[in-house]
């Protein structure tokens, strides 16, 4: 690594599969103003077997970012300048027989408001990342063991942005760019929920292009 690379500041990205896809455009299009980072994919090879199970550089649903963040605290060592991060998609996953969400929306929010606090402590500067759309007619298939739910999604977002609001943390409205990308059903989806490689590389240009903007002092 270059000594120019490494004077750059240090951006580093918590999230679920949705930021693993978009991750690599994302490191590409912020080189020169970053250094991009996030959980390490050693030893979990696995991961992309199965994207709707959090493994390793999946972090999975809040409590698993809140968790991943305490591990964080108590080695001492996790100061980076800039941390994004995100958490929804596994939150909202529901049991279609129970109807129970895998974390409820009460705990939801005080996941939110123990990683707020957190990530205030750790990183210079924070960003929340908005949840992005499920489409139910896409998502809930017999083919699909959970299901997700978009006024659940919206719930999220909603809870978000009041608690990381209140917690002075910036968001950025993911979810409202994929919208505006005027693409629906089978159309945006490449699979259940996630998206094709061209909404992924717009994703990390809008990201990256956010970050510089926000932050391009």
């Amino acid at each position: 690594m270059s000594e120019t690379v490494q004077t750059l500041p240090l951006l580093y990205l918590i999230g679920d599969s949705i930021s693993i896809h978009y991750g690599p455009y994302l490191e590409r299009y912020l080189a020169g103003h970053y250094r991009y980072a996030r959980r390490s994919q050693q030893g979990d090879a696995d991961y992309r077997l199965n994207l709707d199970v959090p493994v390793g550089t999946n972090n999975g649903d809040s409590r698993m970012v809140l968790e991943y963040l305490t591990q964080l605290e108590q080695g001492g060592q996790f100061h980076p300048d800039l941390l994004l991060i995100n958490a929804g998609l596994h939150d909202v996953k529901t049991d279609p027989q129970t109807r129970q969400r895998q974390v409820s929306p009460a705990d939801y929010r005080t996941n939110l408001q123990g990683i707020a606090a957190l990530a205030k402590r750790l990183a210079r500067r924070v960003v929340w990342i908005t949840t992005t759309p499920a489409d139910e007619t896409v998502h809930n298939t017999p083919a699909t063991t959970f299901h997700r739910f978009a006024a659940d999604v919206a719930d999220c977002n909603a809870a978000a942005r009041e608690i990381m609001s209140a917690a002075g943390i910036p968001l950025l409205d993911l979810f409202a760019f994929t919208q505006s990308l005027g693409l629906t059903g089978k159309e945006l989806y490449a699979d259940h929920v996630h998206f094709p490689e061209p909404v992924r590389q717009l994703q990390a240009a809008h990201i990256a292009g956010w970050v510089v903007g926000k932050f391009a002092s």
